[in-house]
């Protein structure tokens, strides 16, 4: 495999995966089960330091023998495969699907990492940075707040003489209601 990619993240596999499964004839199709264990390396998304992560990720598939059958009760088509004319099963996608569903959404060396500085680039988690970052960090969680944009909003509980007001009966909907 050597390579996981889940977003914008890559996570390396420096050291081989290892895996156990089981196949089992149920008559109409071969039932694959077991499991896969990785370690994957990738950079934390706030401070690039690297983070490993141990995965175990379950292996399951489901072919069908007979190639003419076309639909399984209970189940939908991009749940099955039909077996392959040489009747041998690539276990490969089915064990990148299991590491993949153990993969974090967003890689962190750990909750509560503080990140690098706006400013300079310092790693927080080290300690304030020298270059006074402190009120460029305060500005940037200013900005970064989801409301940002409205804070110099006036609304209309705040009139102030000289504001242009909506006139509440030119509504023109009968109700007469503010617009």
């Amino acid at each position: 495999m050597g390579e996981l990619r889940l977003g914008p993240d890559s996570y390396r596999l420096d050291e081989p995966v290892t895996w156990e499964a089981d196949v089992t004839n149920t008559g109409e199709a071969f039932l694959v089960a077991g499991v896969a264990h990785a370690t994957a390396r990738t950079e934390c998304a706030r401070c690039l330091s690297t983070v490993e992560e141990s995965l175990t990720g379950s292996i399951e598939g489901y072919f069908l023998i007979d190639p003419e059958q076309r639909t399984v009760d209970g189940m939908e088509g991009d749940e099955f495969d039909v077996l392959p004319a040489n009747h041998q099963i690539d276990l490969a996608p089915l064990i990148t699907a299991g590491l993949l569903m153990e993969l974090p959404g967003v890689p962190l060396c750990s909750e509560d990492c503080a990140g690098l500085c706006p400013s300079c680039g310092g790693d927080l988690n080290e300690g304030p940075c020298a270059c006074g970052g402190d009120l460029a960090l305060d500005d940037f969680a200013q900005a970064a707040h989801p409301f940002a944009a409205l804070r110099g909003l006036s609304l209309a509980g705040d009139a102030q003489p000289g504001d242009t007001a909506v006139d509440e009966g030119s509504g023109g909907n009968g109700g007469g209601g503010a617009i």
